[in-house]
């Protein structure tokens, strides 16, 4: 049997790889487009993906968005650059005449989180914070995803209700409070117009108090965010990554403002060690256990 091709769609990259006993090899990566254009996914999809044709059976698919019968949506089209209501299974279906299967890429990444777990735990969750907010959760030793794909889609979850306008046009999401997104919104103030999260957590590291109070309020959040899904869930751990997550500083502020919670909400959080190719070999993984 030939091996796995996965492929990891996000809003900023499309990455792809053979991954073969557990190993990633021949990765190729690629920038999403911009474009709203839908034969545009196409062609990169086509352009991407045509080179490993003969040399694997199947394909595993993580994308960002809610993945429903093979049809990518979005709670938030921002971080689609638009592009919605996309039939990714039967374009890359179309493209390579294999049997393709998506989900989403934080529900991956918290798979390829809970195989890297040595302890004996059947429930835990994955939480991404970046461009956006989401999760992936694992219950009972399986991986969550949803009779319509939403499950995990924690950053759509209320935080503020007299908080920002969310892209999903819900008021006060997490998403709109903690992500990266959000962080260099709140800093335009302060640092300027071109601010982005990267430049206020410049700042953070300086110690400007802006920029702390910032980045405070978005772990905050996170921390209520980790105290619910503890008090819905029982899970017993959460993996905490994404280019905010894992930013130096900030696993423990969420840290600390779990701790001010009462004793029942606090659950153990560590930083996630798969890194970048966490959806690639999440998926692959999914799907063999799930074939």
């Amino acid at each position: 049997m030939k091996p796995c091709l996965a492929v990891d769609i996000g809003g900023t990259k499309i990455a792809v790889a053979i991954i073969d006993s557990g190993g990633v090899r021949n990765r190729n990566q690629v920038s999403t487009p911009s474009s709203t254009d839908p034969e545009d996914m196409d062609a990169v999809l086509e352009q991407l993906l045509t080179p490993f044709l003969a040399d694997v059976d199947m394909v595993a698919v993580a994308s960002t968005g809610i993945i429903n019968n093979g049809i990518l949506t979005a709670l938030n089209p921002k971080n689609l650059g638009g592009l919605n209501e996309y039939p990714l299974q039967s374009v890359i279906e179309r493209i390579l005449k294999k049997p393709t299967y998506v989900i989403n890429d934080a529900q991956a990444a918290a798979w390829a989180e809970y195989q890297t777990l040595e302890l004996d735990m059947t429930d835990m969750a994955f939480i991404t914070v970046s461009t956006g907010v989401g999760a992936g959760i694992v219950i009972n030793n399986e991986l969550v995803i949803g009779t319509n794909g939403i499950a995990g889609h924690v950053g759509h979850t209320l935080a503020d209700p007299n908080g920002p306008i969310c892209g999903c046009r819900r008021q006060g999401c997490v998403e709109s409070i903690a992500s990266g997104t959000a962080i260099g919104q709140a800093g335009k103030p302060f640092f300027g117009d071109s601010c982005d999260g990267e430049m206020v957590f410049k700042h953070f590291a300086e110690k400007n108090k802006n920029a702390q109070e910032i980045i405070s309020t978005s772990a905050q959040a996170i921390a209520n965010l980790i105290a619910d899904l503890k008090m819905v869930l029982d899970i017993e751990l959460v993996a905490l990554g994404g280019s905010v997550g894992l930013a130096p500083g900030y696993i423990q502020l969420v840290q600390h403002h779990l701790s001010q919670q009462p004793k029942p909400y606090q659950i153990k959080i560590q930083s996630a060690v798969c890194g970048a190719n966490a959806g690639l070999i999440g998926v692959e993984n999914w799907v063999k256990h799930n074939l």
